[in-house]
């Protein structure tokens, strides 16, 4: 079933875009800002429904403005191995093999600017300055795959969600916004699913750090109350 969408007109100026700063199209300057802006095209999608699914044969690229997105794999036995959580600024759906290797799914609603593949690709041949810009975007993504590997390892509960939390915070500063609390979209079989733990485990794991003072669970997130005993425990 495809997904219920609402497809904006091209009116939106990219010199506006609140994610620039961090997105794809920061290495541009205004003349070719102007350029980009046709090849966009600004789509809603309502919570839960997808963007793209595994194994799709890729035709558009993606650039998150609004909301956030897990990213997951379905495993052999039917069990959904989440990857990652897709923020504003990421830019999705590039890859070798031509298919996506991996879903993306709304947790919330979300806005998107989309980009057909063929003329993104045209656009970006003869700009190296932006190849440049989608190879530091692959490589940061590279680099927390290798993150995900290590926290999928050799650790106890209560030390992956200390570093999940620690990580995703981060991760929401990175994009100037002021924590007092941190705010977890996700479901708690959502944070199951990517760091590898039964969603029984995970819940023990929220009330243990709450009753120890680390952490004070809140309507849609937590507070670190303790921040220096997270990052003890994310660094073991």
């Amino acid at each position: 079933m495809k997904p219920v969408v609402t497809i904006e007109p091209n009116w939106q100026l990219c010199s506006d875009c609140a994610v620039r700063a961090s997105a794809v199209c920061s290495s541009l300057d205004a003349v070719e800002l102007r350029e980009f802006e046709h090849l966009g095209r600004r789509v809603h999608f309502s919570s839960g429904e997808t963007v793209f699914s595994e194994e799709d044969i890729t035709t558009s690229f993606y650039n998150l403005l609004e909301g956030v997105m897990r990213l997951y794999k379905l495993l052999p036995d039917g069990r959904r191995q989440i990857v990652g959580f897709a923020l504003p600024g990421d830019f999705l759906g590039m890859n070798i093999s031509g298919r996506h290797n991996f879903s993306a799914e709304e947790i919330g609603a979300v806005t998107v600017c989309q980009f057909a593949k063929l003329p993104f690709g045209r656009f970006i041949e003869d700009r190296p300055h932006l190849l440049r810009r989608i190879n530091e975007l692959a490589i940061r993504e590279l680099s927390q795959a290798r993150d995900h590997m290590v926290l999928l390892g050799r650790r106890s509960a209560d030390e992956k969600v200390a570093a999940f939390l620690l990580g995703w915070r981060e991760r929401l500063v990175s994009l100037k916004r002021a924590l007092d609390t941190v705010p977890l979209p996700m479901s708690r079989q959502d944070i199951a699913d990517y760091l590898g733990l039964t969603i029984e485990t995970v819940s023990r794991t929220f009330t243990k750090l709450e009753r120890h003072g680390v952490i004070e669970i809140i309507h849609g997130g937590i507070s670190l109350l303790d921040p220096a005993k997270v990052e003890a425990l994310a660094a073991a």
